[in-house]
């Protein structure tokens, strides 16, 4: 195609995102609404780093100079508050992503460079026998079989090595802690310094034993879990003394047979999980759950979840995506379709990123 015609492409996609995120745009709750702030597309030059002249469209500066880490499509890259990218880059191979680290990488990586969001060298791992893995703001590798992990110092020395006795379907860490989830079934926790902090915790009470979806609150006191196949189960685990109990558990019919959405949200006082109907939100103060009826299957969920509101991407196949706002206990106040192959979501306290195709736009709930 040529540059001419995919120039008119990239603005025509940008063009039809803004309708929708116009669409979006309306009050969410009496006095809070979603305000546009600025809609950048992609596909202009990295040279400019410039956004869309789009009237209307503010900017705010008092949260410039912070990155959000994206990933759209074949793209990724950080981002400023204010709309200006620090990388912008088409991908060439695997790449692993996170706030403060980034990696790009071959199936079988003879070396791996660790880089930062300003795209300056971290450190380099020769030979590093698996795949780059960034979570809590620490560097892990994966082991070839997704068996083992590494946890590594800053200067690329390795801490620790913990193996696992079947592959790993689901990671978190929090706390200085990491928690994980095997293929048969078993939940384990490990401290700082790769040891085990209980017994393997095996769910059972489903006809297949896997961990689907794990997740740790920040101060590592409460665990969520997504477990087995028909039926499938969700378990909140919190902490008493040097021990985890199970202290709510729920099933949640046939579920799925895949990696499952699960996330402490609103300041660690609510999980918000996948689950075959739609959306379950446990509230851990008031020890109540919430399930909604969701278009689709979630794509994306709100990291943050806090300010009242949980925003996510649902998508009901190629091309068709819905923007859902959820108002806690549980009421979808905004269901906006948009057209686009893929979707990217992210939320910075009261700020919303929101991602599709070539375009990627900035909006702020304002309270009124």
């Amino acid at each position: 195609m040529a540059k001419g015609n995919r120039k008119w492409w990239y603005i025509i996609g940008c063009l039809v995102f803004i309708v929708y995120i116009f669409s979006a745009s309306r009050p969410i709750a009496e006095e809070t609404v979603l305000k546009p702030r600025w809609i950048t597309s992609l596909g202009i030059s990295t040279e400019s780093n410039l956004p869309l002249p789009i009237e209307n469209f503010s900017s705010s500066r008092e949260e410039e100079g912070k990155l959000l880490a994206f990933r759209l499509g074949d793209r990724f890259g950080y981002v400023q508050d204010d709309g200006k990218f620090s990388i912008n880059q088409i991908s060439s191979g695997y790449v692993s992503l996170s706030e403060n680290f980034w990696a790009e990488y071959e199936a079988l990586p003879s070396s791996i460079r660790i880089m930062n969001p300003r795209n300056e060298l971290i450190l380099e791992i020769s030979d590093p026998q698996g795949y780059p893995f960034f979570l809590d703001d620490r560097i892990f590798i994966l082991g070839r079989e997704q068996n083992s992990l590494t946890a590594l110092g800053q200067g690329g020395e390795e801490l620790w090595t913990h193996d696992f006795p079947s592959p790993i379907t689901c990671i978190d860490a929090g706390g200085g802690f990491v928690l994980a989830g095997t293929l048969d079934g078993a939940v384990m926790l490990l401290d700082s310094s790769g040891a085990l902090v209980f017994t393997p915790f095996e769910p059972g009470g489903s006809r297949l034993s896997v961990i689907l979806g794990c997740a740790i609150s920040r101060d590592a006191s409460r665990l969520a879990i997504i477990s087995g196949i028909d039926n499938q189960r969700f378990l909140l685990m919190e902490q008493f003394g040097d021990a985890y109990r199970v202290v709510h558990h729920e099933f949640l019919s046939g579920g799925f047979r895949r990696p499952v959405h699960i996330g402490f949200v609103d300041g660690g006082t609510k999980i918000a999980y996948e689950r075959e109907e739609g959306l379950g939100i446990y509230d851990i103060l008031y020890r109540t759950s919430t399930s909604l009826s969701l278009s689709g299957e979630i794509e994306i969920l709100d990291n943050y979840g806090g300010d009242g509101f949980l925003f996510l991407v649902t998508s009901q196949g190629p091309k068709s995506k819905r923007f859902v706002a959820v108002r806690y206990p549980g009421t979808i106040v905004i269901d906006a379709p948009f057209r686009s192959d893929r979707a990217f979501l992210a939320r910075r306290e009261r700020f919303l990123f929101l991602g599709g195709d070539s375009a990627l736009a900035s909006l702020e709930l304002e309270k009124k």
